[in-house]
């Protein structure tokens, strides 16, 4: 930094040849940066990752190109005092790269901890506009000015003196500590989550929201000691936050600690079929304040974590993914049943999705009226793909079967007429004569 008096001697600097001399040096530094990060990306990722940090999708776009060139320019300006070369070009390039430091963090660090968020845009302009209006004011000298004007602004909190300039020193730490706590936080997270699936998936899930809650509340403290905000006094808001929970916000309460509950015991996992009251479908997602179920038809239920909690919930795949599953068929009295088993059991596994063991069984179950009824027991390991569509697979099979035996197939009989009781037909005898 240097006072504004010095703003024209280094406006006659940069016109000198020396500066030319430093373009140079600035120039083989960006070039070498570009040259170590390239490498480094190249041999680290196979495919471009746009939500790299370091990386990003191109090689100048990620935290690691700008650290690198402040990190050489640094050296690169000690080694041109240490040979008397007056500066000029270096006390401009490395407030500029200071400043794109500050911008890279940040809007990587959002990006990937709020990839869906809208309001990311809006952050990147704002950091950006702050990030270069204070390089700005740094290299015109006029910083040191205005923070002595915003340090004159002066109002008490309470006992305590608080200037404007601590109002935003306070809050441009806050900012940063709350972006490196994102930042750790986001990182921790996508090593826990990757390759993990099924009760591993769910495991990691709840270490990876643990972890999460406990570096923002680390970072919220930090921040608000940065500010300037008494520690002591989140002691009241605490009790009143403990009152409000435990009158207006004890179902919130109860689903965010059923949440934990499901995932720590990992009764339930993702990837789970199960069925809650009438709604049956896949698990997709666990939250620590709902639950994500998709049906076979490609509807979603969002279940609060209490009522699978408090409720009991049908899983096809806890122990065990083979569900089983029945069609009926009637067939002639002078059917060979006996005969007819076995080219059934072959129909039946001809369909993809039934299991050859344990295979398909075919049973006598009812002697009606004018067929002998036929129960066809099949199991499936993939509930998730559907059961009306392989039910109607192996009705198509066994209908085929029983078409080229001559097998006779019977419709279940017509629902009779009540007949009058015999007790009360002199009755309407009479009836009818009266008439």
């Amino acid at each position: 930094m240097f006072p504004v008096t010095d703003l024209p001697t280094l406006l006659v600097s940069l016109a000198r040849p020396s500066s030319l001399v430093e373009l140079g040096v600035l120039a083989s530094v960006l070039l070498a940066t570009w040259l170590i990060v390239w490498g480094l990306r190249r041999g680290v990722q196979e495919v471009p990752n746009p939500r790299s940090i370091w990386f990003g999708a191109h090689v100048i776009d990620g935290v690691l190109f700008p650290v690198l060139a402040l990190a050489l320019a640094y050296v690169a300006r000690r080694v041109l005092l240490d040979l008397g070369q007056p500066l000029a070009v270096f006390r401009l390039a490395i407030p500029v790269l200071l400043s794109l430091v500050a911008i890279r963090l940040s809007v990587r660090v959002l990006r990937l901890a709020f990839p869906a968020s809208t309001l990311v845009r809006a952050a990147e302009r704002t950091i950006s506009w702050i990030a270069w209006l204070g390089m700005v004011l740094w290299v015109t000298g006029l910083l040191p000015a205005l923070l002595d004007e915003l340090d004159d602004i002066r109002w008490k909190v309470g006992a305590h003196p608080i200037s404007l300039r601590n109002v935003i020193e306070g809050a441009l730490s806050a900012g940063f500590v709350l972006v490196v706590a994102l930042w750790i936080s986001a990182a921790l997270e996508a090593r826990l989550l990757a390759g993990a699936a099924g009760a591993q998936l769910s495991l990691r899930k709840v270490a990876a929201n643990v972890l999460r809650a406990a570096l923002l509340s680390i970072g919220l403290l930090l921040a608000l000691s940065a500010v300037g905000i008494d520690l002591t006094a989140l002691s009241v808001l605490g009790g009143a936050l403990g009152v409000g929970i435990g009158l207006g916000l004890q179902k919130l309460a109860a689903n965010y600690v059923s949440g934990f509950v499901i995932l720590a015991e990992r009764a339930l996992r993702i990837g789970d079929m199960v069925k809650v009251a009438d709604f049956e479908g896949v698990i997709t997602d666990i939250t620590t304040r709902y639950t994500v179920i998709r049906a076979p038809s490609g509807r979603e239920a969002i279940v609060p974590n209490e009522t699978l909690i408090t409720t009991t919930v049908q899983t096809l795949s806890l122990a065990d993914r083979n569900v089983l599953l029945s069609t009926l068929v009637g067939v002639d009295y002078d059917t060979d049943v006996a005969g007819l088993r076995e080219p059934l059991i072959a129909a039946m596994k001809t369909v993809p999705r039934v299991l050859a063991e344990p295979g398909p069984a075919v049973q006598l179950t009812a002697f009606a009226a004018d067929a002998l009824e036929l129960t066809l027991y099949f199991w499936i390991t993939d509930p998730e793909n559907g059961q009306g569509n392989v039910r109607s697979e192996v009705n198509l099979a066994v209908l085929d079967l029983l078409r080229r035996e001559g097998v006779g197939l019977r419709r279940p009989p017509p629902p009779e007429a009540p007949a009058v009781p015999a007790a009360t037909a002199p009755i309407a005898a009479v009836a009818i004569k009266a008439l």
